[in-house]
C-alpha cells in the first residue's frame, strides 16, 4: 500500500552497543533539516514492553519526557524538541507495549475475525500504522525522521527492523533513507580504531534486508579517510556517505555542525530526490556552540535529589540550566548531591556551601526526602537561590511549613499518610485512581501570574502554559498561613483553583513550581525561569 506519496522517511539504527548517541544524531538532522525550510516530524520507536517509560526507575531509562498533549515518553524526545524547536506530541514515540496493547484490545473486540495473530502480519503492519499516523501531521510533505531504539541483533527490536524495511516497499525507495549508527572503538594497547564492529553490524542489517545508506561512526577519537574507506568498501556504501561523529568539546549542540561539515543535508536531500538543494541556515546555531567555546567563568549550581548516579535522570534540568549559563556567558558546573547522604544540617552545610544556587528536581517516593528538605533548609537560612520543580516545590513547602510555621511534622500524605498536618495532599480526582500508568495529572495546563512576583519578572507575562506531571497538589487549607509568613502562591491555574507556583518574600529567589519548566527550556531561548534563578545566581559575587 503506497500512502504519504510526498513524505520523506528516514529510518535511524544502531549498532555494536546502547548509547552511541542515535537521539542526537536523529535531532541534529531534525535541526538541520527544518533549517532548510523543510517540514520536520519525528518519532521514537521503542522495543521494551512497557507501554510507556512512566512507571520505570529513572535508573532503568533516565528522565521521562512529557509532551503538551500529556505522553509521558523517552527521554530523546526532550532532545529533539530542544535541537528542533518544535512541540511534539504522544504521536512521537511508539513502544512495544502500545503495538501489542493495541492488538490485543483489537483481538478480544474480534476485529480479526476469528483469524489467527500473528507478528507478521499484524504486529508489523501496526507499527507501520503508527508511523504514518506521524507521518500524517506533515500534510503528505516533509520529512518524518524515524529512530528504532535499542541495537540491531536485539531480539525484541527485530518486529521494528521488519517493519521499517517494508516501508522502502510501501512508499518507494526515492522516499526512504537508512542511517546506521555504530561505535568504532578505538583499542588503547594496539593504539589504532578497529572497525570490525561496525561490519558486523552493518552484517546484521543487511542480513535482515536493510542496507543502509549512510553509516555515521562516533568515536573518541579522530577518524581519517582510510579508515572511511574501508568501511565504504566492506559495507558496500560511498565514502562520502561514510560520516564521522567524534565525541563533542564543548556541548552536544556542536553535533549538527559536525554532521552538516561532512555536508549531510546534500546526501540525505540527494538521495531522498528533495529539490531544489537550500544550503541550510545554521546561524543561529554556530553562535550557541560559539558561546559554549568562548565561556571564561564558571558557575556551579547544586542539584540534589536521589537518582544522582545517573545524570540522564536529570538531563532537561541540566540542558535548561546549560541554556542559562551560556546565555549569561557562564559555563556550567553541577554538583551532584544525593540527599540520601543529607542526615543533619552539618551534612547540608559540608555537602552545599560554596554552590552559587540549588535545585531540587522532580521525583517519587520517601527515599531521600528528608535529605531534600535539609537541602531547602539551608537554601532559605542562608539565603541562596533555590529553584524546586514539582516534588521540589512541594519539599519547600514541607520544610517551610515545619520550621517557619511550627507545623511539627507537617508532610505530603504521599510519604506519611497520617500527618497532622497535609500541606501537600492528593488531588481529589486522584484519589479513586488504580492504575499507576499514565493516571497522572499530566500535559500543558494555563497559569495565571500574581503582579509584583519572581514569577511574573521573569516570565513578563499574565498567563503561561506549562506541563506537569504528578498526582499532589498544594493543600489549599495552609495557603492563608504560608501566605501571612511570606510563602506566596505567584501562579495558580484558576479553573481548579491550584497553586502552580509559591515563592518566599525577602529571599533573593527561593521559587518552586508545580510544574516542570524545564521541558521547554531551549538552546536558543533558555527558559525564563531557568534563566532568572541563573542570572540571580550569578550576581552573587560572594
Amino acid at each position: 500500500m503506497k500512502s504519504n506519496n510526498n513524505t520523506k522517511f528516514v529510518f535511524v539504527t544502531g549498532g555494536v552497543t546502547s548509547s552511541l548517541g542515535k537521539g542526537i544524531v536523529v535531532a541534529s538532522l531534525g535541526r538541520i533539516l527544518k533549517s532548510m525550510g523543510l517540514k520536520v516530524n519525528v518519532i521514537k520507536l521503542d522495543p521494551y514492553l512497557n507501554v510507556d517509560p512512566g512507571t520505570m526507575n529513572p535508573y532503568q531509562h533516565g528522565e521521562v519526557f512529557v509532551t503538551d498533549d500529556g505522553a509521558e515518553t523517552d527521554l530523546d524526545l526532550g532532545h529533539y524538541e530542544r535541537f528542533i524547536n518544535t512541540n511534539l506530541t504522544k504521536s512521537s514515540n511508539l513502544t512495544s507495549g502500545m503495538v501489542y496493547q493495541e492488538i490485543l484490545l483489537k483481538e478480544r473486540r474480534g476485529d480479526f475475525l476469528g483469524g489467527t495473530v500473528q507478528v507478521v502480519p499484524h504486529v508489523i503492519n501496526e507499527i507501520k500504522s503508527k508511523i504514518r499516523e506521524a507521518a500524517e501531521l506533515l500534510n503528505d510533505g516533509g520529512v518524518l525522521i524515524c529512530e528504532v531504539g535499542g541495537t540491531v541483533g536485539d531480539i525484541e527490536g527485530e518486529p521494528f527492523l521488519e517493519a521499517i524495511r517494508q516501508f522502502k516497499k510501501d512508499v518507494g525507495r526515492d522516499n526512504t533513507l537508512y542511517i546506521h549508527l555504530t561505535l568504532v572503538p578505538y583499542l588503547k594497547a594496539a593504539k589504532e580504531l578497529k572497525t570490525k564492529p561496525t561490519q558486523h553490524s552493518v552484517k546484521e542489517l543487511r542480513s535482515i534486508g536493510i542496507q543502509p545508506d549512510i553509516i555515521i561512526l562516533r568515536s573518541e577519537k579522530s577518524i581519517n579517510n582510510s579508515i572511511r574507506e574501508k568501511i565504504s568498501l566492506f559495507c558496500d556504501v560511498e565514502p562520502e556517505a561514510v560520516i564521522p561523529l567524534e565525541d563533542v568539546k564543548y556541548v552536544i549542540y556542536e553535533a549538527p555542525i559536525m554532521l552538516e561539515s561532512n555536508k549531510l543535508s546534500r546526501l540525505v536531500t540527494s538521495k531522498l530526490k528533495i529539490e531544489p538543494y537550500v544550503e541550510p541556515q545554521l546561524d543561529s546555531w554556530i553562535r550557541i556552540v560559539e558561546m559554549a567555546k568562548n565561556l571564561k567563568n564558571t558557575v556551579e549550581i547544586a542539584i540534589a535529589g536521589k537518582y544522582v548516579g545517573l545524570p540522564d535522570s536529570y538531563i532537561s534540568v541540566v540542558e535548561s540550566l546549560r541554556h542559562s549559563s551560556l546565555h549569561l556567558g557562564y559555563e556550567l558546573k553541577i554538583r551532584w548531591i544525593n540527599t540520601e547522604n543529607i542526615n543533619s544540617m552539618d551534612d547540608a552545610k559540608r555537602m552545599l556551601e560554596g554552590v552559587k544556587g540549588i535545585v531540587v528536581p522532580g521525583g517519587f517516593g520517601v527515599r531521600g526526602i528528608e535529605g531534600k528538605i535539609l537541602a531547602a533548609r539551608f537554601a532559605r537560612e542562608n539565603n541562596i537561590p533555590y529553584f524546586g520543580l514539582c516534588l521540589g516545590m512541594q519539599i519547600m513547602c514541607i520544610e517551610f511549613a515545619r520550621n517557619v510555621l511550627g507545623l511539627e511534622g507537617a508532610n505530603s500524605t504521599e510519604f506519611d499518610e497520617n500527618t497532622k498536618f497535609p500541606v501537600i495532599d492528593l488531588m481529589e480526582e486522584q484519589k479513586s485512581v488504580i492504575d499507576k500508568g499514565a493516571t497522572m495529572r499530566l500535559g500543558a495546563f494555563p497559569c495565571k501570574l500574581m503582579d509584583n512576583t519572581l514569577a511574573k519578572r521573569a516570565y513578563n507575562q499574565d498567563l503561561v502554559f506549562e506541563r506537569h506531571r504528578h498526582r499532589y497538589e498544594f493543600n489549599n487549607m495552609f495557603k492563608k498561613e504560608f501566605e501571612e509568613h511570606g510563602m506566596i502562591a505567584s501562579g495558580i491555574f484558576e479553573e481548579k483553583n491550584l497553586v502552580e507556583i509559591v515563592e518566599l518574600r525577602g529571599h533573593r529567589w527561593y521559587l518552586g513550581t508545580q510544574f516542570h519548566p524545564e521541558f521547554k527550556s531551549r538552546p536558543n531561548k533558555p527558559h525564563p525561569l531557568f534563566f532568572d534563578f541563573m542570572k540571580v545566581a550569578i550576581s552573587d559575587k560572594s
